[in-house]
């Protein structure tokens, strides 16, 4: 049990880059960009949507989540609710404006998602589904021990990653350069191998 609540999102944050998670949800920040942008839009035509009810699946957007066992809250994108028998298991659904990544950052806020909702609703949620703008297709995810221990294990490290308050040095990668803090991070000058006076040569204009 933990005493503060952290953001569900941050989980994805802490997976993809350090840095930019502390420059987020320790020092406050938030840069937006065309690709952020894209995403937020995205997420809040997700939200805005009515209730629907389909045969056997009743669908509801922007319901809020929490979970004091791992000490996060958010919000669901969409939230699926399949009947079965008398029952009517949550499946959530996470929408993204990108294209599946490398690593697991999205896997992990997804399974996050189910374990709040089985807290909340004492309830079993076996899978759920991540729907890529880019691609526009949706990739079925199942919530499997190894995933439900790496979530329950990254947001343990996140709480103590925020409690430490400190901000990792950049670690400059190709992925940096689709960042929205690219400018304020600079990992090619502070994380790279370009010293500050060369930064300053090339990025100069002669008066």
């Amino acid at each position: 049990m933990y005493d503060d609540l952290l953001s569900i999102s941050a989980l994805s944050h802490y997976i993809f880059c350090k840095r930019r998670c502390a420059l987020i949800h320790i020092e406050q920040l938030w840069i937006e960009n065309m690709f952020t942008a894209e995403g937020r839009v995205m997420h809040d035509n997700a939200h805005d949507q009515r209730i629907e009810n389909r045969k056997n699946v009743r669908i509801e957007r922007g319901i809020p989540l929490r979970s004091f066992a791992l000490g996060l809250t958010g919000k669901a994108d969409v939230v699926e609710f399949h009947k079965e028998g008398r029952m009517w298991l949550p499946f959530p659904v996470e929408y993204k404006r990108g294209k599946p990544k490398a690593d697991d950052c999205d896997t992990v806020q997804l399974c996050a998602q189910a374990l709040c909702l089985e807290e909340m609703l004492s309830v079993e949620v076996r899978a759920g589904a991540l729907f890529y703008g880019k691609t526009r297709r949706r990739h079925d995810v199942a919530f499997d021990a190894e995933l439900r221990a790496r979530t329950t294990e990254t947001a343990r490290q996140l709480h103590e990653f925020v409690a430490r308050a400190e901000t990792p040095q950049p670690d400059f990668r190709k992925k940096c350069e689709s960042c929205s803090f690219f400018d304020v991070c600079m990992p090619k000058v502070i994380g790279g191998h370009m010293v500050v006076e060369r930064y300053i040569s090339e990025n100069t204009i002669e008066p």
